[in-house]
């Protein structure tokens, strides 16, 4: 009996212990888990530099002359001598008009006018007698008034069939129609054969095209802002004021020639709220034609001290755009920026930075304002962008 208890006490000795030995160990602390790396970030350093600007604009081809050729008397057209859609000459035939009828206009003058020659020269040769008769008192005042009028009246038949004889000339001339300027002559209006009248005149159209125009239009907006942009001293023009224009065609290339603003329409447009701009480009080879879209670019303006970070640098916040800086101790700063225009793939800031921050560019979403960060790269400056 003594021996039994002697194992029961045993058994519940080792119990103990082991259930002590349990506790001890859950009682014990887990380790701490290491604090997480700083976030790693790519930055750039602000460089102030003075930046050319390009503007550009979406545009219209025009021709400074575009001249409709009409026909300028009535008949019936006879020939078509140019080809539509081509070239043509100053002087160059474009459509013969049927002359028979104004020849036998113009013939029929002339016979008028030869039958009023003779009777003014029998009416001025009859006025050469009287004159010396009445001075000798052969013939009365009234002879020699009644021959005077008489060559009055034969002159001023004489000078009016002279005029029919001009006014058929002209209308037999006008049955001839050629082009008055070089340039692109559009489809005919109307075909062979057709009859020609007031209602139906409109034979075609030669366009010029050299020089051509391109037109565009800037918004009130945008103009208010250009006008502020100088003010503010963040625009500069040119030194001679004269920004040169590009062209872009629709394939994307350059025109061979340059050229320059010729006209601002003083004018605002109520309808579109825009003003007009010309630009006058030379085209000897005819490449423009009137009434395609292109582009111009007005290059020649200057933003002085100006400060271009990358796009995607910037952020939008609740109280407006921002960027991330490290501070010298690699402290993250939420720096709330003032942009400006875009130019190509970056932003031109103006006001917030300044020559030497370093402005995060890549991680910026991992930051919170106090952090430290880890500069995994950085470049010296946010190259000059160029527009596309």
């Amino acid at each position: 009996m003594i021996r039994r208890l002697d194992c029961t006490w045993q058994i519940s000795l080792r119990a103990a212990c082991c259930a002590a030995l349990l506790f001890a160990a859950g009682c014990e602390k887990p380790a701490a888990p290491p604090p997480p790396p700083p976030p790693e970030v790519t930055v750039i350093k602000v460089e102030v530099r003075d930046t050319p600007v390009v503007n550009e604009f979406v545009a219209l081809t025009q021709s400074p002359q575009q001249v409709s050729i009409v026909a300028r008397v009535s008949g019936f057209l006879d020939k078509q001598r140019y080809t539509e859609g081509t070239v043509v000459k100053p002087g160059q035939i474009l459509f013969e008009m049927d002359k028979k009828p104004f020849i036998v206009q113009l013939d029929g003058a002339r016979a008028s006018q030869a039958s009023a020659k003779a009777a003014h020269d029998t009416a001025l040769a009859n006025l050469k007698r009287v004159k010396p008769l009445v001075e000798l008192n052969a013939l009365s005042q009234k002879d020699l008034d009644d021959a005077t009028g008489q060559e009055q009246t034969t002159k001023a038949s004489l000078e009016q069939a002279t005029a029919s004889v001009e006014s058929a000339k002209l209308n037999l001339s006008y049955t001839t129609i050629a082009s008055p300027l070089r340039g692109v002559a559009a489809a005919a209006q109307q075909k062979e054969g057709a009859y020609l009248s007031a209602q139906n005149n409109l034979l075609t159209t030669v366009s010029s095209l050299n020089p051509m125009w391109a037109n565009f239009s800037i918004s009130e907006n945008e103009l208010s802002a250009l006008r502020n942009e100088v003010r503010a001293g963040r625009l500069k023009g040119p030194q001679n004021n004269v920004l040169s224009a590009e062209i872009v065609l629709s394939d994307g290339s350059t025109f061979a020639h340059t050229g320059s603003i010729s006209f601002i329409d003083p004018a605002y447009n109520p309808q579109t709220g825009t003003f007009l701009i010309r630009v006058t480009v030379t085209n000897p080879d005819g490449e423009l034609r009137p009434n395609q879209y292109v582009k111009v670019r007005l290059k020649g303006a200057t933003r002085p001290n100006a400060i271009l970070v990358p796009q995607r640098a910037v952020q939008q916040g609740s109280k407006g755009h921002f960027v991330w800086v490290i501070d010298a101790d690699g402290r993250v700063e939420n720096r709330p920026v003032a942009v400006g225009d875009w130019y190509g793939d970056q932003w031109f800031i103006n006001d917030g930075l300044k020559a030497g921050d370093q402005v995060v560019v890549d991680g910026g979403l991992k930051l919170k304002a106090g952090d430290t960060a880890k500069v995994s790269a950085a470049a010296s400056a946010a190259p000059a962008a160029k527009k596309p």
